[in-house]
């Protein structure tokens, strides 16, 4: 009885998985097959859902995407020439508030890299 109560208040004592909090205005930089462009986004998150929108140079599109931990992915659909275009994130969340990882257009084949910087 005494190991079970032990194992139990050992159980208490592991630290979950705490994620983070990206809620808030972001400024991304990507740059996918030597394509340069910025996005503004803001997202909003409840528990691990991530929602919310960004500015792209075709107007606002609405994002959904997911928090697990550190890691961050979310991704939009949009139009590229009258073609369905979907631009998907794949990041981490590290020192100073950045977010960075690849960035992929499934449609085209082409994948790149961005960074996420939080306004201030």
């Amino acid at each position: 009885m005494k190991t079970i109560i032990l194992l139990m208040c050992m159980a208490g004592l592991v630290p979950a998985t705490d994620n983070v909090s990206v809620a808030g205005k972001w400024h991304v930089h990507m740059s996918i097959a030597g394509n340069d462009s910025d996005l503004d986004c803001t997202f909003a998150q409840k528990d691990t859902d991530l929602t919310g929108t960004c500015t792209t140079e075709q107007g606002p599109v609405a994002i959904a995407g997911k928090v697990d931990g550190k890691k961050v992915t979310w991704s939009y659909k949009s139009e590229y020439n009258g073609s369905p275009l979907t631009v998907s994130f794949d990041g981490q969340l590290g020192a100073e508030n950045k977010i960075t990882g690849t960035a992929s257009v499934p449609e085209y084949s082409v994948d790149g890299d961005f960074t996420a910087t939080q306004a201030k």
